[in-house]
């Protein structure tokens, strides 16, 4: 049986089946995502989303959906399925669904009566083509195809409304039209692999109502534009591919293009295969040919921080150096040209965030284990060379490295960490002055630069580096460490933040720590009792004062409770590896068990993937984004640390 398979009683509950995701990407910035019944829930949601670089800096909604009808003696079946306001759901096509399953590419089974149809959807890799074949398993009678494409031409952003400025012209070409709704956005190239007559039928379906939209407190309501229909009939056995692009498709080829897709994907058979085909959907080859990771879907862009924390899990973690390397020469670049006061020529948002050029030594150090300090040094040494020295310059304009060896930034006005939520124009969370995990980074830079440069025989800069990190450690263990056992999450002159945080965890998990065993087992100790849920570590304990474990309700609700005790995924990572380093494998147990909620997500929420966070109580139901970089790159490196562990 297939690993993410629903069966006819699910799908059709719609209770079971709206809630579940599905998202493929081009690996280029293109994606096509909506609920497995094909009914949109979210104005992100479509058929073909792309970017469209000559408009701005966000995706957009080309053709939101494809309906499709069976007709056979003059009857018509409506496959399609659209959430209209009042509740009312329309053409209710799911209830003909027999069968799901989403093993190498997702495939429906449709049963009208004596008809069976199976769909398959396939993007093709580095275009803006999505491919859906449509195969007629069975048939008594004579059975003619009807589809109805629905168009949108918006941002992501954005929605669509009935309006006169449409462009209702069309034109014939191969075995299909083109059309383009408004000036600026690109053609649209609708095609099939056989001939078919189109139906000029303008016409728009007002009031599609996107429920997921209503949930986050949003407008939810578009009108759709529907140019009219393609009609062609189809014999028992037979395959017609439909193609829909911003280029010509060659008609004649479109049956053997989709086949040789399909054999290009690999199959999604248990947990790590799902999670390999996940990191793959985060990869982003420009046409200039830079690599980019994608911070998550469907409203993520590429985002420094992100970047360098889920480069090695994404890569490393699953034998892709090569990709690493890609990636890296663009991140690289990026951070280089910032630290030199040029404009960025990639991109890559956040990248003057003052913790990312301390992210960018830890990924580097990650490469490091993977190649060997030689290796690393070769390729990287001068990369890292000028990160610590421009942090140690106190070049950067909001990271100043104090007498005491320790490194401040003010986030008072505006977020400067990874908990960057914003109500009312000012951080939630304002964690300013010395900030326990940016501490914690710089002395693991250090010393990992001193063994870098004990390997290059540079002696001056081994002593310089080790004077540096001794006297961090010091005031590391002075200023953060309290008589109760753990870290203060920041600490501004007179002002410590005695709230119990996860960020503390890294002084734990990374190669070099400040702490002694003891207090490592102190701060691990207490992670594991206030912070440590199925799902992730809880951005703040229950037993903290502003604890708000529930990320729902309107936009500033939730900006309240983003990082007051939701769970997020990716801080696992560090707390399985800090278990590891002081446990070693007494722990394996426990570990394998914790990575058995995140197996469970896997056939929940977006199949496939793992959502951005989590509510921090019970039922620990999923949130934010549908799928998340750094989640699917942690759980993808504790899984690798747990086979090093396995075999040590």
């Amino acid at each position: 049986m297939s690993y993410l398979r629903f069966e006819k009683a699910l799908m059709t509950n719609l209770e079971e089946s709206l809630p579940r995701e599905l998202l493929r990407t081009n690996r280029s910035g293109a994606y096509s995502c909506s609920t497995i019944v094909d009914c949109n829930t979210r104005k992100y949601h479509g058929l073909l989303v792309i970017p469209v670089p000559e408009l701005d800096d966000e995706n957009h909604v080309l053709l939101s959906s494809m309906d499709v009808t069976v007709i056979q003696h003059g009857a018509e079946f409506n496959l399609g399925l659209h959430k209209y306001q009042g509740n009312n759901y329309s053409p209710l096509g799911h209830k003909y669904i027999r069968e799901f399953d989403c093993g190498k590419v997702p495939t429906i089974i449709y049963r009208v009566g004596g008809v069976i149809l199976k769909k398959e959807v396939v993007f093709q890799h580095y275009e803006n083509r999505i491919l859906i074949r449509y195969t007629l398993v069975d048939a008594h009678s004579a059975t003619t195809l009807r589809f109805r494409p629905f168009l949108a031409f918006r941002s992501v952003r954005q929605f669509t409304h009935e309006n006169s400025n449409v462009n209702r012209d069309y034109q014939q070409v191969e075995d299909g039209i083109k059309t383009c709704m408004y000036a600026g956005y690109p053609d649209l190239y609708m095609q099939f692999s056989k001939k078919n007559e189109f139906i000029f039928q303008p016409d728009w379906y007002r009031g599609v109502e996107y429920p997921k939209e209503q949930e986050r407190g949003y407008a939810s309501n578009e009108d759709l534009y529907v140019p009219g229909y393609f009609e062609m009939n189809i014999k028992k056995g037979e395959s017609v591919v439909f193609a829909a692009s911003t280029s010509e498709s060659k008609t004649k080829t479109l049956k053997k293009l989709f086949e040789t897709e399909v054999e290009e994907r690999s199959p999604r058979d248990n947990f790590f295969h799902c999670l390999v085909n996940a990191a793959h959907q985060f990869h982003i080859r420009k046409p200039n040919d830079d690599r980019y990771i994608l911070a998550g879907y469907p409203w993520f862009k590429c985002r420094a921080r992100d970047t360098f924390i889920s480069l090695p899990g994404l890569t490393l973690s699953i034998e892709e150096q090569d990709y690493f390397e890609l990636v890296m020469k663009t991140a690289e670049k990026g951070l280089r040209e910032f630290m030199v006061g040029k404009p960025l020529t990639v991109n890559i948002y956040e990248m003057e965030q003052p913790d990312v050029p301390l992210w960018a030594v830890w990924c580097i150090q990650q490469y490091a284990k993977e190649v060997g300090n030689e290796a690393c040094l070769r390729r990287y040494g001068s990369f890292l060379k000028a990160i610590i020295q421009f942090i140690e310059g106190n070049k950067h304009p909001n990271l100043h490295l104090d007498e005491n060896g320790l490194l401040r930034t003010d986030g008072k006005e505006k977020p400067v960490t990874w908990m960057n939520s914003v109500a009312n124009g000012r951080p939630v969370v304002p964690r300013t002055g010395y900030i326990v995990e940016f501490n914690a980074l710089w002395y693991n830079a250090l010393c990992f630069a001193a063994s870098l440069a004990e390997l290059d025989n540079n002696a001056k800069s081994v002593a310089r580096l080790q004077a540096l990190a001794e006297r961090c450690k010091e005031s590391f263990v002075n200023v953060f460490y309290n008589e109760y056992g753990y870290l203060f999450d920041y600490v501004d002159d007179n002002t410590v933040d005695w709230s119990v945080r996860p960020n503390m965890i890294f002084a734990v998990a990374l190669d070099y720590s400040p702490l002694d065993l003891v207090q490592k087992k102190s701060v691990l100790d207490i992670c594991t009792r206030e912070l440590l849920t199925p799902k992730g570590l809880r951005s703040l304990s229950p037993k903290s004062g502003g604890y708000n474990p529930m990320y729902v309700g309107p936009q500033s609700q939730r900006d309240y409770a983003y990082h007051q005790g939701t769970a997020w995924p990716w801080l696992v990572g560090f707390y399985m590896e800090a278990c590891l380093r002081l446990y070693k494998r007494t722990r394996l147990s426990f570990i394998e068990r914790q990575m058995v909620g995140y197996e469970d997500e896997m056939l929940y929420h977006c199949l496939g993937t793992i959502p951005e966070l989590f509510d921090g109580n019970p039922p620990f139901h999923g949130r934010g984004a549908i799928s998340f970089a750094m989640n699917v790159a942690e759980i993808l490196r504790t899984l690798e640390l747990l086979e090093k562990y396995n075999f040590k």
